[in-house]
């Protein structure tokens, strides 16, 4: 069949009996009305219907075509309601992606989330690539920097995370503390090899440290946290590293300039999932209280 719209109409005018009822339901002119009918009665090279002052009553074809519609429209009926469930369900699969640098504060959320959710299989994919929500390949993405501008996705603020300089207490044992820039040409500095990094830490790092002072670069950042661990130098770590070991000591207030944002992602077309709104919903809890 080529043209459901006629046989819709046709299925209202078998239920309704006339011209005006099935336009009405329909929300289109009478005239349309006939004109399906007509078109669908001579497609099908037989007549659907008998007309009479009172309206139309179905031929014995018009009462299969009324059979056939009917059930086809509970079918529908049906696959709505399920996929309103699956909608409404905590089940599936649920699939977050972010940068590994983040595991530490998003990995006791995400065990949190899926052990009051035992039925819903969680997948954590860390990557420097963004995923493409649009394309089903996640359904929540936590990206930091500048904020995503993609207009089939929802983008909430989700966190801005506080960023210091410190070093190992056997690095500051050997080298002395940092009590301010007088103090640069002390030290060694952990940085990143494109010295035109976007990160606004590393921005401030090119513009006001000294060259050479930075004597360990790193193409790939998610090291930039072993290599100050490994004692390569003073180096920029988010505030909440510093609780995660007695190694570490800051060095330098946090300055706002150094903070990064974080940004919570979902496609428009999953946002109000069930799942997808529990989980973003414990993940905004959270960080309320992430440094």
């Amino acid at each position: 069949m080529d043209n459901w719209d006629e046989v819709r109409t046709a299925f209202q005018v078998a239920r309704l009996g006339t011209v005006s009822g099935a336009a009405e339901v329909l929300g289109v002119h009478h005239a349309t009305v006939i004109r399906h009918i007509d078109s669908l009665e001579g497609r099908l090279g037989v007549k659907l219907f008998q007309r009479h002052a009172r309206g139309y009553t179905p031929t014995e074809a018009g009462l299969d075509l009324l059979q056939v519609a009917q059930a086809t429209a509970d079918q529908f009926e049906q696959l709505a309601g399920r996929l309103h469930g699956a909608g409404a369900a905590m089940t599936g699969e649920l699939v977050v992606t972010s940068v590994d640098s983040f595991s530490p504060i998003l990995l006791p959320v995400i065990a949190e989330f899926q052990d009051s959710h035992p039925e819903l299989n969680v997948q954590y994919i860390t990557d420097t690539r963004v995923f493409r929500l649009e394309y089903g390949e996640a359904h929540v993405a936590i990206r930091a920097g500048k904020k995503p501008e993609d207009p089939d996705n929802i983008v909430q603020p989700l966190a801005n995370i506080e960023v210091t300089m410190g070093a190992t207490r056997d690095y500051v044992a050997k080298y002395g503390p940092l009590n301010g820039p007088q103090d640069f040409h002390k030290h060694r500095f952990v940085g990143p090899t494109d010295e035109n990094h976007r990160a606004t830490f590393y921005q401030w790092m090119k513009d006001n440290l000294p060259k050479d002072r930075i004597s360990l670069r790193l193409s790939d950042l998610r090291d930039a946290f072993q290599a100050v661990r490994a004692g390569g130098g003073i180096g920029f770590l988010p505030s909440w590293r510093f609780a995660e070991t007695d190694e570490l000591v800051p060095l330098w207030e946090p300055k706002p300039e150094w903070s990064v944002p974080l940004w919570l992602v979902t496609h428009v077309d999953l946002h109000r999932t069930a799942k997808v709104q529990s989980f973003t919903n414990d993940l905004k809890a959270a960080a309320k209280n992430w440094p």
